[in-house]
């Protein structure tokens, strides 16, 4: 029997032991869940070797997940108290991200999802960030609307359904993440550059009237012209030999570009109808903008559901919650399954 026949025969299980395995940049995640119970999260990260060169090396990258994966897995498995074979499914992530990266994490999933005899879940990272309320709030259901914000997308989504979305903005331009690095370069900070400006913010005013986003009746965002705003603004002062203080600057450009993200979220919401507001994606764990979505969404009568910050940024967790949502669907990938370094996020609803 093939190992696509096996899967076949498998019957679907009312909540499934699913192991979860990450590593599509810096972390070498995984996690185990029991439906939506989280059993274990293991985490382990060359973010301090990478932020030695400002951002993260891909070679690097991915032989650290080559030393990182057996370790990650194995305790993963250990902490959640169940054996290899009480698992139900393998969900790995196999795009976006570092291609190489993306290879030790699938061909190890693979190779553990086959010996097991179970099935193969391969899982959009994306759809993962996304994911991780359905583990922070366990009664969780569509339809809501998601505020998605990491560092390779922005976006207010409607979510319809466990499988079906629908893109309601996107950036036109630079991810909210990337604009948290780029500003904290010019203010000399260390990477990754959200908690650095969010550090540094804690000691300032947002007295700087650095541009908002563009106006309009969308939820589009465009991050480019207040990243470049403040590159000009910390280059003038200097060229003119000007003091200026960098806690002012990290300040004014946090609250300018959570600004956005809090007042889009909330107007998809109260225009779709929606009773929730879920939010994903690593700058979701920057406290202010936490804080910011808790008192919008307060005031306009709206649950919001936020995933712990650990589970914000890349984890293993989410890997295997959006691997539950596709195990309950029957969608399992064959082990011909590739990485890709590039996953579009969709197609854009009308506005």
């Amino acid at each position: 029997m093939t190992y696509a026949e096996r899967i076949g025969a498998l019957p679907l299980q009312e909540a499934p032991v699913i192991l979860g395995i990450e590593s599509s940049c810096d972390e070498t995640a995984a996690a185990v869940i029991r439906g939506r119970e989280l059993l274990s999260s293991v985490i382990l990260s060359s973010a301090s070797e990478q932020a030695k060169y400002g951002g993260v090396v891909p070679e690097i990258a991915s032989r650290a997940h080559t030393d990182a994966i057996g370790e990650a897995v194995g305790r993963a498995v250990e902490e959640a108290g169940v054996a290899p074979e009480d698992l139900d499914a393998v969900a790995v992530t196999y795009g976006a991200g570092l291609l190489g990266a993306l290879l030790v994490g699938l061909s190890y999933a693979k190779a553990y999802a086959f010996a097991l005899g179970v099935p193969l879940i391969g899982v959009d990272h994306i759809r993962g960030h996304m994911a991780a309320a359905y583990l922070a709030d366990k009664t969780l259901e569509p339809p809501f609307v998601t505020l998605l914000a990491s560092g390779g997308h922005t976006a207010v989504i409607y979510t319809k359904s466990y499988t079906e979305f629908e893109i309601l903005g996107s950036t036109r331009d630079d991810a909210a993440g990337e604009a948290f690095d780029k500003a904290a370069r010019v203010l000399g900070l260390p990477y990754p550059g959200g908690p650095s400006i969010e550090k540094l913010a804690k000691e300032g005013r947002a007295c700087i009237p650095f541009p908002k986003m563009f106006s309009g009746g969308g939820y589009d965002f465009s991050y480019s012209g207040l990243k470049t705003a403040v590159i000009n603004y910390c280059h003038t002062k200097e060229q003119k030999g000007e003091p200026y203080s960098r806690a002012d600057v990290a300040a004014s450009f946090q609250s300018a570009a959570c600004g956005a993200l809090a007042e889009r979220a909330v107007k998809a919401a109260k225009e779709r109808g929606a009773d929730t507001v879920v939010a994903g994606g690593g700058v979701i764990a920057n406290g202010y903008l936490r804080s910011l979505l808790q008192a919008e969404c307060g005031g306009a009568g709206l649950k919001l559901v936020l995933p712990e910050k650990k589970f914000c940024t890349d984890n293993a967790a989410m890997i295997a919650a959006e691997g539950l949502v596709q195990y309950r669907a029957g969608n399992f990938a064959g082990l011909t399954l590739n990485a890709c370094a590039h996953i579009p996020l969709g197609k854009k609803g009308k506005q």
